[in-house]
């Protein structure tokens, strides 16, 4: 009989949960002997916090500092907070992380929160909160969207987030259910996973060597709703699953992933795309989404679903209404064959082809460490205070790759590596 820790559920396994923590440290870190961690978490992720933090400490970790979330404090700003603190967020705390950052810490993020957490409240509150934290989030979002250092997200399953993804069952099965899809994308449902992830990363760098080989200048999606020319950044280089941050550690940013990705053009983006699979973004649920670009920028956007909200988010600034990533993921990804909708960007954007709106990542450009912010936009690099990925192939989405002299070779066909 498996006994169960101080704090973890019975649904959970907690060998796997473990598991979980080493890959986190050794694979999505790589953390060195005496840097400092800071981590973000749910309060109900504290079991897997707990783990974390002692393999980070085996590891030689300098300092392990955690800051915690709670839904119901969440609810309590919205529900009795005062109309002008949605215009404000906690600039000195991001302050404090950029220069923690900035003297070599580390960054791990667990996600669990209810996905659907704000959908009862005023989405007008809603986007004042999130344009606020975007603002001030920008000196620590810098350093990670720069990759300056090593940075890691993993997920835990909590109750509230099972329910959504399993509405029928009771909560102790639902936790199950969320705890085996979590540990079977993160490969720690086998027996040597940091072995699994380093066979994953092998084949995920062949991916992006053949695509950085071919150097396309665009690519081109097409399928139902969606006719739509990806322009490539001027010196644009793609990436997928393990990479170097500027500090010189090899860090896996996430786990899950199946994506390789790189940097579009901001400028050079035409034609209708429509979603794949919905997006869950601050408690509400976009469908149907369905934009056209004209020079780069979406000059139209509708939803079945969540229509507002979305035009709310393309509002934020000019940056947004552009592209910061595209990403190509097979169709018969581990994540989609689940069946499942996570509602979580860091598992769905792994189980189709997307797009991400908003701030690009640096990184994706030849010797992107030595460029300035200059030399990115100059190159076609999008500049925003939002980073917002959804899903836009399936097995009946085509990729081409189109040379700058008008050449196409096939990426993609119905959603698969050709």
């Amino acid at each position: 009989m498996t006994s169960h820790p101080r704090g973890v559920s019975a649904s959970i396994d907690p060998v796997k949960l473990d598991r979980l923590a080493e890959v986190a440290v050794k694979v999505g870190l790589q953390l060195q002997a005496g840097q400092d961690l800071i981590m973000t978490a749910p309060v109900a992720a504290l079991p897997l916090v707990r783990r974390i933090a002692e393999h980070a400490y085996r590891a030689g970790a300098g300092l392990v500092t955690p800051f915690f979330s709670d839904e119901e404090l969440t609810l309590a700003r919205y529900r009795f907070g005062p109309d002008a603190s949605f215009d404000r967020a906690s600039g000195w705390l991001y302050e404090g992380m950029a220069k923690a950052f900035e003297g070599g810490a580390a960054r791990l993020a667990i996600v669990g929160d209810n996905p659907m957490l704000l959908s009862g409240e005023d989405p007008a509150k809603v986007a004042r909160a999130n344009k606020a934290n975007s603002i001030a989030y920008q000196p620590a979002l810098e350093k990670i969207a720069g990759f300056d250092i090593n940075w890691n997200i993993v997920a835990y399953p909590t109750p509230s987030w099972a329910k959504q993804v399993f509405p029928g069952e009771e909560d102790d099965v639902a936790v199950a259910k969320l705890a085996d899809a979590i540990f079977s994308a993160s490969r720690v449902d086998l027996d040597d996973p940091v072995a699994a992830w380093k066979e994953h990363n092998a084949a995920l760098a062949q991916r992006t060597a053949w695509l950085n080989d071919k150097a396309f200048h665009a690519l081109h999606f097409s399928g139902p709703g969606t006719d739509l020319t990806v322009g490539l950044a001027d010196g644009h280089e793609w990436h997928g699953g393990a990479s170097v941050a500027k500090n010189g550690i090899t860090c896996n940013p996430n786990i899950p992933t199946e994506e390789v990705f790189t940097t579009p053009h901001a400028l050079r983006v035409e034609g209708h795309v429509t979603s794949t699979k919905p997006l869950s973004h601050q408690g509400t649920l976009i469908e149907g989404i369905a934009v056209r670009f004209e020079a780069g920028r979406i000059v139209s956007a509708k939803a079945t679903r969540g229509e507002e909200v979305l035009n709310r988010v393309l509002d934020t600034d000019e940056g947004a209404r552009r592209l910061g990533e595209v990403a190509l993921v097979p169709n018969s990804s581990p994540i989609s064959k689940s069946g499942l909708l996570f509602f979580n960007t860091l598992f769905d954007e792994n189980a189709s082809s997307h797009i991400a709106l908003g701030q690009c990542y640096s990184k994706c450009f030849v010797d992107g460490a030595s460029l300035s912010p200059e030399e990115i936009a100059a190159r076609g690099g999008n500049k925003s205070f939002i980073h917002i990925d959804w899903m836009i192939g399936s097995d009946r989405i085509d990729v081409d790759g189109i040379h700058k002299d008008g050449r196409r070779e096939p990426v993609m066909r119905g959603g698969e590596w050709v």
